[in-house]
């Protein structure tokens, strides 16, 4: 993706968040430098808290992609301890007819909730053997804390305020329908390096061309510009 494209989906999120009434942390509006000065005062750059735009490698955001913006986000060690800062928070936007594709987790429970806008569509497939995709297999998910036995590919429509608990298995895949959607994941801790497990072979981050200056830093920027 080009920066300059990233830097636009940025300034339009941010006003999208603000028309719902949601304000980003300080963090969000830091630039380059100022990340770098305040490297070592916190778990900011650790818990890969902040700006994530993806195409998921496949050069097309408005086709396939998603805006994400990680909030807070607790540790793995303490999670696998059983006790201290197990969850983390995201808010996201997926843009209408914007496909976030078929995937899974390994480690982590998400509530997917629609925060306002227009409907959310979650298709669902239940795992196989050893977890893996099976088009042919269904399974069960909370819906608005309900149980909701879902056949193999079924889309569940959630409109604003309504929410689907998503479990390690439960594949699923999402876009906004009938217009743009701002999502809330509310989660155990996330791990975007190693947790999420694609159908297709796609990747989880944009390769950036850099053809301006960026004005954040996205999550994936923290390894090279602050190493």
């Amino acid at each position: 993706m080009l920066r300059s494209r990233i830097n636009a989906i940025m300034a339009e999120a941010d006003e999208t968040i603000r028309r719902f009434g949601f304000v980003l942390p300080p963090l969000a509006y830091w630039t380059p430098e100022e990340f770098q000065r305040q490297q070592g005062r916190g778990r900011i750059v650790s818990a890969r808290m902040g700006w994530d735009i993806t195409d998921y490698g496949a050069g097309n955001f408005d086709r396939m992609g998603l805006f994400l913006f990680t909030l807070r986000n607790g540790s793995l060690n303490e999670l696998r301890r059983g006790g201290g800062m197990c969850y983390a928070e995201k808010l996201l936007i997926s843009r209408q007819d914007q496909l976030s594709p078929m995937h899974t987790h390994i480690d982590k429970v998400e509530d997917i909730i629609n925060r306002g806008g227009a409907t959310l569509a979650v298709q669902l497939y239940g795992s196989g053997m050893a977890g893996g995709f099976d088009d042919n297999i269904g399974g069960i998910v909370e819906r608005d804390g309900i149980a909701h036995d879902f056949a193999p590919g079924e889309v569940l429509r959630l409109e604003p305020g309504q929410s689907v608990t998503l479990r390690p298995g439960d594949w699923h895949a999402f876009w906004g329908e009938g217009g743009d959607v701002l999502i809330g994941e509310v989660s155990t801790v996330n791990n975007d390096l190693t947790d999420n497990i694609f159908r297709d072979s796609i990747g989880r981050f944009a390769a950036v061309e850099e053809d301006v200056a960026p004005m954040h830093l996205l999550v994936s920027d923290y390894d090279t510009w602050l190493r």
